[in-house]
């Protein structure tokens, strides 16, 4: 999205959440830390005369997204969503689907598992509650402190994946189950494929409920959103 916006030579912000130590360099004036809450978010908008707002965080993102729409009916800015389409099971798939982290807890098993845990590091306290597994975790950047699970491995990289990468992975580890949020997209796809490839159970956290929104899936299609709005002088 940045690249297609700094190519039409759009004027444009990015902004980034500051969770990640070292995030991905942008073709655009970048901004990193939090708004502030609505108002705050708000005030940003005003401030910057901000005309039109794309909200491009990851469908887990539910706080910052909820805050756009707030912000954006309050200053009466124009928001659109550029979301990745969610997964969806084939039929040699093995999935669970359930609604939430603590739903993912109770779906794994009683007996001792090796669990893929790919949900990054901000949902992983409710996993201490079954401490007999044994927790793989693939994070960005290297934990700040003591990790709330007593037994888990670190793996330190960033995607894009690969089906085979992740299946050398889960084999190396002797994955037994995969944890995954439902984010969409290809970049971190692979896990999927290779527990298909792998005959592994998979549960999948799907994305949570959030206030409508005008939602695409393509980056053409918020450029021509934008194009849109400058004809019609919205």
């Amino acid at each position: 999205m940045a690249t297609a916006l700094h190519a039409a030579g759009v004027q444009a912000v990015f902004s980034y959440a500051g969770r990640t130590a070292a995030p991905v360099t942008q073709p655009l004036p970048t901004r990193i830390g939090r708004f502030g809450g609505v108002e705050g978010l708000a005030e940003y908008i005003r401030a910057h005369a901000i005309s039109h707002v794309i909200d491009a965080t990851h469908p887990f993102a539910v706080q910052m997204s909820r805050n756009a729409v707030a912000a954006c009916n309050a200053t009466q800015t124009p928001l659109i969503v550029l979301q990745r389409p969610a997964w969806v099971a084939g039929l040699q798939d093995r999935w669970t689907h359930v609604g939430d982290t603590l739903a993912a807890v109770a779906a794994l098993p009683e007996a001792p598992a090796r669990v893929f845990l790919a949900i990054g590091k901000q949902t992983l306290e409710p996993f201490a509650v079954k401490p007999q597994h044994h927790y793989l975790l693939r994070l960005v950047d290297a934990p700040e402190g003591p990790l709330p699970l007593p037994d888990c491995a670190v793996v330190i990289a960033r995607g894009p994946f690969t089906e085979v990468g992740d299946t050398a992975l889960m084999t190396q580890h002797g994955i037994t189950h995969i944890v995954a949020k439902n984010a969409g997209g290809t970049g971190a796809q692979a896990k999927l494929e290779a527990a298909r490839a792998l005959r592994l159970p998979v549960i999948l956290i799907e994305r949570p409920a959030l206030p409508p929104r005008q939602i695409v899936h393509e980056v053409t299609r918020v450029m021509d959103w934008l194009h849109q709005s400058a004809r019609l002088g919205v």
